[in-house]
Parts: C-alpha cells; structure tokens; sequence
C-alpha cells in the first residue's frame, strides 16, 4: 500500500500494527516500529501538551466529553489518526473487559451528564470532597476506556486538571506508574460494583506524596 494512502481510514488501521521484531508497535503517522521509541515519543507529545492544557482549563472550567476527545486528540494527533477518536475496537486487560465500543458514545454522553456535571469545576475545600471527586471521575473515565491508546494518561490528565482547580499541585503518579500497577487496576474494577473507596486510598496517597514534593506538609 502507498504511503500517502496509508493513514485514509482510521478504523481499517486501529487495531494494525507496524511490522516489526515484535510487532507490538500500533500503526502510527512516523511508520516507528520500535516500542521504546514510541513510547518516548507518545511522553514527550504529552509533556509538551501539559502547558497548553492547563493555560485552557481555568478553575472554574466544567469539563465535557468532547473536552476528553480534544486532549487525547491534542496529544496523540501528531503520532495516530484515530487520536480524539472513540475506539472501535475491543479492548481487556486478562479477563477483564472495557466497555464495548458500540456503547462509549452514549457512556461519555452520561460520564459528562452524572459525573463531569457533578464533579467539575473541581472547586472544593477539604480532602473528604476532593479525593471522592477525582477518584469517581478517574473510575468512571477508565471503566469506558474510550480511546484505542492513552486511556490511563488521558484519565491522569483530567485527575490533575481537577486537582489544580482544586488549589493542588501538579499530581505526581509515579508511584501507581510503578510498584503499585496492580493495586492500581484492583481498585479500577472496584469501580464496577461502584466500590470507590480502593481509587480513593490511591488518591489519598497520590495527593499526599504530592504535597510532600512540593513542600505543602
């Protein structure tokens, strides 16, 4: 196939990989078939977007689903033609399956009706309104897994939005990033019988090992 005829149709290419040693490289608009390559560059797209997010968004900002769909598409625009794109493609982690793709339009419509609504602006005081806030909006957004790539950063992303217009700094994932993926992901299918208080004992942590970077304990 052409190059120039490559990238015509997102949903032929969504699920296609590059060929390559591995072949675990998503078809993607610079043709890199190494994984730490891409992965590189998918983090220094996001870094460089960050800035532009947080000069968007003010404080008392109300997020919406299409707002999800321009940062995703903001961020991986440059890399997939499908950035900002509701998947259309299944997507599990082991045995555990995301919403089925013929359903996240409506499920985004209903995240931004009882959750974003509800939730942003993030203008509250006290922990016990905050963290509850972030982690069923956090919950919710991965639950859907709307996107073919970047669900978890995009759901971090909008986690840290609603932190800082709730006077937080900048959160500080590294260590769910890291040591504690697993615990992570248990309290996401918490979610599923709307059990939030697993995300919530994540936030707690994020939050204050956040504030002890930046000094505010």
């Amino acid at each position: 196939m052409k190059k120039n005829n490559r990238y015509n149709t997102a949903g032929i290419i969504e699920d296609q990989y590059e060929d390559g040693p591995n072949g675990q490289v998503l078809k993607n608009i610079p043709g890199i078939k190494s994984l730490q390559e891409i992965s590189a560059l998918e983090t220094k797209e996001l870094l460089q977007a960050y800035d532009q997010f947080v000069e968007r968004y003010a404080s008392d900002y109300r997020f919406t689903a299409n707002d999800i769909c321009f940062m995703h598409k903001a961020w991986l625009g440059s890399i997939y033609v499908w950035a900002g794109k509701y998947r259309s493609v299944k997507l599990g982690k082991g045995n555990f399956s995301f919403a089925n793709p013929n359903f996240i339009p409506k499920l985004m419509g209903v995240f931004e009706k009882d959750i974003l609504n509800r939730y942003t602006p993030c203008n509250f005081k006290s922990d016990m309104e905050i963290i509850p806030a972030l982690s069923i909006a956090h919950v919710e957004l991965l639950l859907i897994h709307p996107f073919r790539e970047g669900n978890g950063r995009i759901a971090r992303l909008l986690a840290t939005l609603m932190a800082l217009q709730a006077g937080l700094p900048l959160l500080d994932f590294s260590e769910i990033e890291g040591l504690k993926k697993e615990e992570y992901f248990l309290a996401v299918r918490a979610g599923m019988d709307r059990d939030y208080t697993p995300m919530q004992k994540v936030f707690s942590g994020v939050i204050s090992r956040t504030l002890k970077i930046y000094g505010g304990v």
